[in-house]
């Protein structure tokens, strides 16, 4: 039995919709949230694409999608085929002004249909330069001043830099409000990253140590195992500090360092995540060296595997000095943080795929316990594993059982898995439900887009202005270059993962 209220009548259009991203993601989120009751009692899904489709080839191309990369693909019978009644495609020409008629007479016809005027969501799965020429013969559309009932969805990359992002968003929001507008980043729609507010700001136990006088530091490690699968040609344009560092991880970082909201109300949310970003301290070009450190992965072995190169991948050229990994060491200069480190890595071809938060506090003072007390004494410790594994760990010392007084550091483990079904939504899901909803919480506002690539120029100029002499300086399946240890070694510090889940 449903408690919960659905969202309004919703049209949702998806430019990209024989895509790759509305085949792995959108279709298999939207059909789960309609398995659980989520979706409007009145909805279409319409997608727009260059490709031939008949409906029936379209659903069929869909359900391929479902089938494998669903979680929930076993329960797909009884329902498919209801779903796909809400489901149709249109092929069209996206750079032609006058084929966006269709899209006006389309929804005219459907708030016939359903009697009230849906949402209209405008779904951009498509390469990030077709964004803005879309953008612009929409909102050429009557129906897009309505800043009630339309939105428009852009994914990430949003601006390869801090003037095409600030171009972006001058010419979004000439054509629609800044309300109408989410920037969609898939990692805030995962469980585990929302949680960290709630472990935060729902507990008394953390907040008021949550601070520089308790916290010696965190670390944050994005890890891959793969190399581009393909992309070379984006991640020339990219690399890891772009890709990952300047959205996904300055992200997380807002989250655990963010003050207390006063409410949820999306925009109070925002406001205190932008005042992370801007107290994160910019580097000049004569710091970056100390403070961040880059890498390319050269071609070697993975699980029994011969790899290539990054310089020997499909599209990239011979002789690339993009960035395939990328570790910073941030401050916050502010009350709470002030000169509490924040490590940030990531790359592609490491160790292990994990994304892991790491708050270190600092030791407990020891005179009190003997001496073999202290050879096993550890820091009290915060674990917050984000993939693959989604679980949190609070590590603090026990004793050991016998007659000496021994400590030894202990986990305490709180696991989705165990404590939930396991079958826990898709990023995705929550994400395309709160569009839906009209709620902006998860999504960026122009001004955190703004600030985070404020705090990334100066690296990406430094970086793109003094080749490195020493690419590519790591092998597959390492941890990166000897230098990101160094990085935090020198402060006294290593780098921290998670026992192998193998």
């Amino acid at each position: 039995m449903e408690n919960h209220k659905r969202p309004p009548a919703t049209l949702l259009v998806i430019f990209g919709g024989s895509g790759d991203l509305n085949y792995r993601k959108l279709t298999p989120a939207l059909f789960n949230l309609f398995i659980d009751g989520w979706m409007p009692e009145k909805f279409e899904i319409i997608g727009i694409g260059r490709s031939e489709f008949s409906d029936d080839k379209y659903h069929a191309h869909l359900l391929d999608g479902i089938n494998q990369f669903s979680r929930r693909k076993e329960q797909k019978d009884d329902k498919w085929q209801e779903f796909t009644q809400h489901m149709t495609y249109m092929q069209m020409d996206a750079e032609k002004d006058d084929e966006y008629k269709k899209i006006a007479e389309l929804v005219k016809t459907k708030e016939t249909e359903f009697g009230i005027h849906p949402i209209v969501i405008f779904y951009m799965a498509v390469a990030p330069q077709l964004v803005p020429d879309i953008a612009k013969k929409l909102g050429g559309l009557e129906l897009c001043s309505d800043s009630k009932c339309t939105r428009i969805v852009v994914e990430k990359p949003f601006g390869h830099d801090l003037d095409s992002a600030h171009q972006l968003n001058t010419l979004l929001k000439s054509m629609f409000k800044e309300c109408q507008i989410y920037r969609i980043d898939h990692y805030l729609g995962k469980e585990t990253v929302q949680n960290i507010l709630a472990l935060r700001f729902g507990n008394a136990l953390f907040e008021p140590i949550w601070n520089r006088n308790y916290i010696e530091f965190v670390q944050v490690t994005a890890a891959e195992t793969v190399g581009v699968e393909g992309r070379g040609g984006y991640y020339e344009t990219a690399g890891g500090l772009r890709d990952m560092v300047q959205n996904h991880i300055l992200q997380l970082i807002c989250m655990i360092a963010m003050e207390a909201p006063v409410s949820f109300d999306a925009d109070e949310i925002r406001n205190k995540k932008v005042d992370v970003l801007n107290a994160i301290r910019k580097y000049t070009r004569e710091e970056v060296h100390e403070h961040a450190v880059r890498g390319q992965y050269s071609e070697g072995w993975m699980m029994g595997e011969k790899t290539p190169g990054y310089r020997q991948e499909k599209s990239v050229s011979p002789d690339s000095n993009v960035d395939t990994f990328a570790a910073v060491k941030f401050y916050i200069d502010n009350w709470r943080w002030q000169n509490v480190p924040f490590y940030v890595r990531t790359g592609k071809r490491l160790h292990e795929k994990t994304t892991i938060i790491t708050v270190q506090f600092k030791p407990a003072p020891s005179y009190a316990f003997p001496p073999e007390a202290s050879e096993t004494w550890r820091s009290n410790r915060l674990t917050l594993s984000i993939q693959p594994e989604m679980d949190i760990r609070l590590r603090f010392q026990a004793k050991h059982p016998g007659q000496s007084m021994i400590l030894n550091p202990v986990d305490m483990i709180f696991n989705y898995k165990d404590a939930y079904d396991g079958n826990e939504p898709e990023a995705y899901e929550t994400l395309l439900l709160d569009i839906m909803e009209g709620n902006a919480t998860l999504f960026m506002r122009d001004d955190q887009v703004e600030a985070a690539w404020k705090i990334v120029m100066p690296i990406l100029e430094t970086w793109e202005n003094r080749a490195p002499s020493d690419f590519p300086n790591y092998a597959p399946n390492s941890w990166g270059p000897e230098d990101a240890e160094a990085l935090i070694a020198r402060d006294g510090y290593n780098w921290l993962t998670l026992p192998s889940q193998h």
